[in-house]
């Protein structure tokens, strides 16, 4: 049987065979020139105030597809042409399918952009590495999720029990991990909401420490004794905590008290005192110093002040200080510190004799003795 070449010396299939690959050429082209020229804008705005989100783009834009242009321009070409009906409702699907592609690769280039920019990259603020991985690759697996279910609805495929099979799924793989899922939100928590960061001092119950890593499922703490404490993130989220890394200043209260027995004249000369001291020390602002209280042993003072810093020991010294200058100006004053004391009253204003069994006693409780037992004779 003898081939039939008639079909390949047909003069029109020649002509739209140009025609397609004519068309095709030139429109990749232009799309291809296209997407330098948008390049090469967003790469001349991102000197600008914005400059972070048009250096990304531009990374985006750069990143399109080569294959998905040159299959976008065949189908231009190929709606120059008189195609077949089923080959003009597979192009009805082509056009959706290479569309859904391209917005997927965009978005994926752009999440991963955003995280090696966020992990590595600029600013001064220090990110969770392990939280900003989770998020991106939550926001990867939505993209192409989406895009294959929209795939497949544009294709004709009943997808609405897909989807509800896959909550079932979901919903019996969260009771099984209940516990592994309740820390992870956790730590997703804490990346967004950061309620601190590594390298953050923080104080909670009874542990008090540097943050070193925050993970998926724990979070490792340095305490001041040296020792490495490992807190779940649930756990570490139910807490009351006191992040001190990001205190500007630091307010101080402390008292102390002097005798009872000091003048009125000399008490309001206190006050000036303490004043004086702290206003004279740098990096602290003064807040107030008042006679508070009557106590049991004394007469108790208030003092606050502010230590613009929040380096501990910084604030140590500026006390050690106060506390020496307060000494010195206080014996000048010839004002006495008061030490806890208790007075005692007798009757009669006399300490009462006390006999003990064993013990020699004085003559005049031994006449005294001597006397009452005669008299009971």
């Amino acid at each position: 049987m003898d081939y039939d070449w008639s079909f390949w010396l047909n003069r029109e299939l020649w002509v739209n065979v140009g025609v397609v690959l004519g068309v095709t050429v030139i429109c990749y082209l232009i799309l291809r020139t296209a997407i330098g020229a948008i390049q090469r804008r967003l790469n001349a705005w991102s000197e600008g105030k914005h400059g972070r989100f048009y250096r990304l783009a531009a990374v985006v834009v750069a990143n399109t597809s080569r294959l998905l242009l040159l299959t976008f321009s065949l189908m231009v070409g190929l709606r120059l042409v008189e195609l077949s009906p089923r080959w003009e409702g597979a192009m009805a699907h082509a056009w959706f399918i290479v569309l859904a592609l391209q917005i997927a690769f965009w978005l994926d280039t752009g999440v991963r952009l955003w995280t090696s920019s966020t992990v590595f990259g600029e600013g001064s603020i220090p990110r969770n590495p392990v939280t900003t991985v989770i998020i991106a690759t939550m926001a990867r697996i939505m993209v192409w999720s989406v895009m294959l279910l929209s795939i497949l609805a544009n294709l004709g495929v009943n997808i609405t029990a897909l989807v509800a099979s896959l909550g079932v799924g979901g919903i019996a793989v969260a009771l099984a991990v209940q516990t592994l899922l309740s820390d992870i939100i956790a730590s997703l928590s804490i990346g967004v909401d950061k309620p601190f960061e590594t390298g953050d001092f923080v104080v909670f119950g009874a542990v008090a420490g540097t943050i070193e890593h925050i993970g998926l499922k724990t979070t490792r703490i340095r305490s001041l004794s040296g020792e490495q404490v490992v807190c779940s993130n649930t756990d570490l989220l139910r807490q009351t905590l006191h992040n001190y890394k990001r205190m500007d200043t630091r307010r101080i209260v402390f008292k102390f008290g002097i005798t009872q027995s000091t003048p009125v004249d000399k008490v309001r000369e206190v006050s000036t005192l303490v004043r004086t001291i702290i206003e004279g020390i740098d990096k602290v602002r003064f807040d107030r110093a008042h006679f508070l209280a009557f106590d049991d042993s004394q007469l108790t003072f208030e003092v606050v002040y502010i230590v613009l810093s929040s380096d501990y020991n910084a604030y140590m010294d500026i006390q050690q200080e106060i506390n020496l200058q307060l000494l010195d100006g206080l014996r000048k004053l010839n004002v006495h510190i008061a030490r806890p004391a208790r007075s005692l009253e007798f009757i009669g204003g006399r300490f009462p004799e006390i006999s003990v069994a064993g013990l020699p006693q004085s003559d005049e409780a031994a006449n005294s003795e001597r006397a009452a037992r005669s008299q009971s004779r």
